[in-house]
């Protein structure tokens, strides 16, 4: 699981920010919303336009650099009001005991400067520029012959390998493959943009009505009360039925009507576009990413989604940006698990809300509209 990032000079984060998911001191939620010590992710919250986005983007960035066909513009994500000539880059692992760090340098054309692997602190891949050396594979020393300049090493590597000799790496690379990132706002849900990367992960969701059907779906439907249920299918009074085509309806019980899917509400369109990413992370473990997530849904729902990913997943984290800040209550996330982003002049700077030290027992919302935690807009009331 994912136990830190730390990142400079990318996008809007100018100088160096650390973003730390292991567990800190408080005993609230110990069971639920950590495991080992690891917490199954964390909350953003701050103003428009302070960063929140990037900061999620910084984590589901690595599924696109290790996992898509495609390479990942990185010039793009430069600081634009930086004159470093370098970002610099760092994710941590950990599964079971073994503990994974993975250092990245670019510059601003995009070419890899540095990339470096630790397992357990001995470097398993050392690369600077063109140059690699690496125990990783049979063969320990590569070069400009081998090494693509906007490519990082470790991902062809692993395509070669799958790191069969490696199971820490192995593992590390599976629980990528599984994580999903969402955008509520737009309804649409990636696996880290590699969708051809496992085949077995459908989190679009006609491919996961074709494959699962809606039993899930409505399983979930009903264990929370909800007044509807779904259908995936033909129906007589659908005239593309002689044509074989699916179409998907929503039962509104209290009127007794099959609603088509295109009639829905968008809070109901962007939660059936979120199950069935969200029921996999959950099943299967991986990190399930989701921008705007107080996108059309109301508070309760909101809350009902966090409470069920933090009790119901085992190998997960969730990582999410939300504006609801009826979230905040300690009987949902801990005070580790919140951070509260800013900007001014030095670009984004980020908070936990766990450096105030704030009791088990107070009203984090509160403390948050109060300007404790920082991430708060300050408007005038446009009164001279």
């Amino acid at each position: 699981m994912l136990t830190k990032v730390r990142v400079k000079n990318f996008k809007s984060f100018k100088n160096e920010t650390t973003i730390d998911f292991l567990a800190t001191k408080y005993s609230m939620l110990k069971d639920t919303n950590s495991k080992n010590g690891i917490l199954k992710g964390c909350m953003f919250v701050g103003g428009n336009a302070t960063g929140k986005t990037n900061a999620i983007y910084s984590i589901s960035m690595l599924l696109d650099l290790l996992l898509s066909n495609a390479n990942t513009n990185m010039p793009a994500n430069f600081c634009l009001f930086s004159k470093e000539p370098e970002m610099d880059l760092e994710y941590t692992f950990i599964f079971d005991k073994d503990v994974i760090k993975y250092f990245l340098v670019f510059d601003k054309q995009g070419i890899v400067k540095k990339e470096q692997v630790l397992l357990n602190e001995d470097s398993v891949l050392d690369r600077i520029g063109l140059n690699a050396r690496t125990s990783l594979t049979e063969n320990q020393n590569y070069d400009n012959s081998d090494i693509d300049a906007r490519t990082l090493f470790l991902k062809s590597i692993y395509f070669n390998t799958k790191f069969t000799n490696f199971p820490a790496l192995k593992k590390w690379f599976e629980y990528m493959s599984g994580s999903v990132y969402f955008n509520a706002e737009r309804q649409q849900a990636l696996i880290g943009q590699a969708l051809s990367f496992n085949v077995n992960n459908k989190v679009n969701l006609a491919d996961y009505l074709e494959a699962y059907g809606v039993e899930r779906i409505n399983k979930f439907f009903k264990d929370f009360g909800f007044s509807q249920e779904i259908f995936y299918g033909n129906r007589s009074n659908n005239p593309l039925n002689q044509f074989g085509v699916k179409e998907l309806y929503m039962l509104r019980k209290d009127i007794d009507y099959w609603m088509p899917y295109f009639l829905e509400s968008l809070g109901n369109k962007t939660l059936l576009s979120m199950l069935p990413g969200l029921l996999q992370v959950v099943e299967k473990g991986g990190m399930f990413i989701v921008d705007e997530f107080s996108s059309a849904f109301h508070n309760e729902l909101e809350e009902l989604i966090v409470r069920y990913f933090m009790r119901q997943s085992h190998n997960a984290q969730m990582f999410f940006v939300s504006h609801s800040t009826n979230l905040m209550k300690t009987t949902l996330l801990r005070p580790d698990q919140i951070y509260a982003i800013d900007f001014d002049n030095q670009g984004s700077r980020i908070k936990r809300a766990s450096s105030e030290q704030p009791r088990e027992s107070q009203n984090m919302e509160k403390m948050y509209l109060s300007g404790i935690f920082g991430g708060l807009p300050n408007y005038s009331n446009g009164e001279e």
